[in-house]
Formats: structure tokens, C-alpha cells, sequence
């Protein structure tokens, strides 16, 4: 799966809004909740997702080589460059020149794998002959279940 950058520094995802949406309350996957309705404060998307803007940019997935962490083709990723990758972080790396968005795993003698979660896809060992830069660890994927038609 390839990830394309598609804005750096971050960019306020609302602030042109007029008014920000609210999360009206929670909703439930399974049987209805009697729960009276309430409503909260406004959703702000940068506040929810941005933890350090200055280190903070986006990409867009291409690919399927992660559907299995449900990572989609045209997701948007929030990727962070300011985290160190820890074990199964979500990472944006560079191997070869190649940007690709995997699972981070370090084996007990220090060689490092970059795994996808799609059995259609191999793991990826990271040896000294390689040329590996992690970017930065993704905090969310933003999947949207109806695509914008371009105007």
C-alpha cells in the first residue's frame, strides 16, 4: 500500500466553517439504547485527531496491502511525525525511496519488519542493505463511507 502526502503542515479541517458540527450523542452498533438523547459540545476535528499540529500532516492511502486493519485505498491517514514507532505501530516509512504504510516490528536481535495486514501481501525484513526511514506513526484513518463527486 503507498500513501500520497497530501497537505504539510496540517491545515484547520474547519475553520472556514461557520459553526462546527456537534456530536449529537452516542449511537449503538447493536440493539437500541432507551437513553434519552443529549447533546454535547461541538466537534472540533483538530482537537479529536491533532495532538501536536507542528508535527502533524496527512496522507492518502493507495493500495490494499493494509484492509485488514481496516485501512482502505483513499482513506486518509493522520500521521505524526514527533512519535517514535513502538512494536505494531502503524507506520508511513521509506524503503527505497518507496513510501508504504505497514505494521512496525522489531525481532529480539534489532532487524526491523514492516507487515502488512493483508495475507496477500509478504513481510518485509529491513535489513542493513535497505535504506528505511520511518516518517512517522498514524494516529487515525479517516474512511468515508460516501465519496464527494468532484465539481
Amino acid at each position: 500500500m503507498q500513501a500520497t502526502i497530501i497537505g504539510f503542515p496540517i491545515v484547520p479541517l474547519l475553520s472556514d466553517a461557520p459553526e462546527r458540527p456537534c456530536v449529537a450523542g452516542d449511537v449503538v452498533a447493536g440493539f437500541p439504547s432507551p437513553a434519552a438523547q443529549y447533546q454535547e459540545d461541538p466537534l472540533d476535528l483538530n482537537e479529536l485527531l491533532v495532538h501536536r499540529p507542528a508535527a502533524t500532516f496527512f496522507l492518502r492511502t493507495v493500495g490494499d496491502s493494509m484492509t485488514g486493519a481496516g485501512i482502505w485505498p483513499g482513506d486518509i491517514l493522520v500521521v505524526d511525525r514527533s512519535l517514535t514507532p513502538s512494536e505494531n505501530s502503524v507506520v508511513i516509512a521509506c524503503l527505497d525511496n518507496e513510501m508504504t504504510v505497514k505494521f512496525f516490528h522489531r525481532e529480539k536481535d534489532g532487524s526491523v519488519w514492516l507487515l502488512p495486514s493483508n495475507p496477500s501481501y509478504p513481510p518485509i525484513c529491513c535489513g542493513q542493505e535497505r535504506d528505511l526511514q520511518v516518517f512517522g506513526v498514524v494516529t487515525a484513518a479517516i474512511h468515508q463511507f460516501v465519496k464527494r463527486r468532484p465539481q
